[in-house]
């Protein structure tokens, strides 16, 4: 029967007629849909974070990644609007109908493949070099819906299709969604009021995981260091807990 099946295919390679698809978008691109999705999803779940603010931010994902001086704009069939990016790299998005409608990319001055792109979620009066677990989930559900993650590999962004829902990613225990810290990172303690715990070492540098076959398909690439995972499935620690960064020792 596989014999067969597969002499029917060929023969129907044979005998099908070649279209050619002309396409003037990165694949990798950002979709201004999915994009404004993830303003609609941190407007319905504000309750993690009622005072937060929304931003995108870029970040490098290759060793020669320039982020200084790039630009964004939203491009459609007939619309182009630009995008401003402050000094951080960080930016907002603009709500249009006609590039909704038109099914509009974001499109950065830089090849997509070598950027990284998270949302950044922050409350108010949070301590310096800490973060709160609530605009963490926060984070999470807003970049899943907004198609944030990506990866050169065909093949991981054909599995990205089969996740329902940001929720079902963000609150289960092997979600996987990668949070980086501003600086490498040595340790992460947790605080909730009288609470406090260290986070294993599995939680640190993307799981530790990585190889050199499988760090190109990874997001990390040249920010592993700085990659964690958070326990924002676990309701048992609440989204006023705290982060708190023990900063990896610099090199001599």
């Amino acid at each position: 029967m596989a014999a067969l099946l597969a002499a029917a295919s060929h023969a129907a390679a044979q005998t099908a007629p070649s279209v050619t698809v002309q396409s003037t978008r990165d694949p990798v691109d950002k979709s201004y849909r999915k994009m404004i999705a993830g303003m609609d999803i941190f407007e319905r779940h504000r309750a993690l974070a009622p005072q937060a603010t929304l931003r995108f931010q870029l970040l490098p994902r290759l060793p020669t990644t320039q982020l200084d001086g790039i630009t964004l704009r939203v491009a459609g069939d007939t619309i182009s609007l630009p995008v401003t990016v402050a000094p951080d790299h960080t930016f907002t998005l603009e709500r249009n109908a006609q590039a909704l409608k038109e099914d509009a990319a974001l499109i950065a001055s830089r090849k997509t493949s070598t950027l990284t792109w998270r949302a950044q979620v922050r409350s108010p009066n949070v301590p310096e070099g800490m973060r709160r677990l609530g605009d963490l989930r926060l984070e999470c559900l807003v970049g899943v819906e907004a198609g944030l993650l990506s990866n050169n590999s065909q093949f991981f962004a054909w599995l990205d299709q089969l996740f329902t829902s940001a929720e079902s990613i963000c609150n289960a225990p092997d979600g996987n969604y990668l949070f980086f810290a501003d600086r490498p990172v040595a340790g992460i303690t947790l605080f909730d009021g009288n609470l406090s715990a260290n986070l294993p070492p599995t939680a640190l540098h993307a799981g530790g995981t990585q190889t050199a076959a499988t760090l190109p398909y990874c997001d990390c690439q040249v920010l592993l260091d700085r990659a964690y995972y958070a326990p924002i499935w676990d309701q048992r620690w609440s989204d006023e807990t705290l982060l708190s960064f023990k900063d990896q020792p610099s090199p001599l």
